[in-house]
């Protein structure tokens, strides 16, 4: 068979031999481009792209919004930390963020934590302390923001348990066990900022990012130094390494040809 078919080539004249191979390239490649954005428009369908949103901390010149901070706290403290633990930050990491130590004190005081043992031997429980730890974040705040703001039903024919949220930043099939957690004005804060779903989210992310990452601006000021006096180190350098150098650079050699016999006499 394979020999019949390529005597069958072998024998079809080079003008219609060409075109065939074309029109089956190009047939093969526009069902490859069909089937390809078929499966893009259904994962679409299901679930969206998280976009790249304005942080205050976003930037090489910004820092953290204490204020936004201190705001998420109470959201997480609130609403997020009955289900949700943070296990490498510290009350102690609260003072001169957004807290002064005197407020990070008492807010530590309100938990109770087990210790010991003590002299008797047995475990007890004692009112916090500024070395005591709360539980880990999340990490991507572009993500958390959507998630928290991002519940809405479900498309008809959408398969969901009575028990689950429809999320479509959610990636897998954005069916979430999570269900929606803010609500507008379900909490009054501090400071009096209106507490709507995307106030909440935001700030909450804002904590849950300086948690993450409470050396964010620290690292960020020493980066502003070391460009500060970058230039004048680097001036120093130059001065020195032309200083060393130039001795070798400004030597001249002088080919001086022997004087010959006859010169002499």
């Amino acid at each position: 068979m394979l020999k019949w078919l390529l005597s069958s080539y072998s024998a079809m004249p080079s003008k219609l031999y060409l075109p065939s191979i074309g029109i089956g390239i190009a047939s093969a490649v526009g069902m490859g481009v069909l089937y390809t954005l078929n499966h893009v428009a259904e994962a679409s369908f299901l679930h969206l792209h998280v976009p790249r949103l304005d942080w205050p901390h976003s930037g090489i010149l910004k820092s953290y919004d204490a204020a936004s901070i201190r705001r998420g706290y109470q959201v997480y403290k609130q609403v997020c930390s009955a289900c949700h633990s943070m296990k490498q930050i510290s009350y102690r990491h609260f003072v001169n963020v957004f807290m002064t130590e005197e407020e990070a004190k008492r807010e530590a005081s309100e938990i109770e934590v087990l210790d010991g043992p003590g002299d008797d031997g047995k475990m007890y429980t004692r009112p916090g302390k500024l070395i005591d730890y709360l539980p880990q974040p999340y990490e991507n705040d572009d993500y958390l923001f959507m998630l928290l703001t991002g519940y809405m039903d479900p498309p008809a024919g959408f398969p969901i348990e009575s028990n689950q949220g429809y999320n479509p930043y959610f990636p897998n099939g954005a069916s979430i066990a999570m269900t929606q957690q803010l609500f507008d004005d379900m909490l009054e804060y501090e400071d009096g900022t209106p507490a709507t779903q995307s106030q909440m989210a935001k700030d909450v992310a804002c904590f849950l990012k300086w948690a993450s990452e409470p050396e964010h601006d620290i690292r960020k000021r020493w980066a502003l130094k070391l460009m500060a006096i970058a230039p004048l180190i680097t001036s120093l350098i130059y001065y020195w390494k032309r200083h060393q150098w130039t001795y070798l650079k400004s030597r001249k050699f002088v080919f001086k040809a022997p004087r010959s016999p006859s010169s002499n006499e």
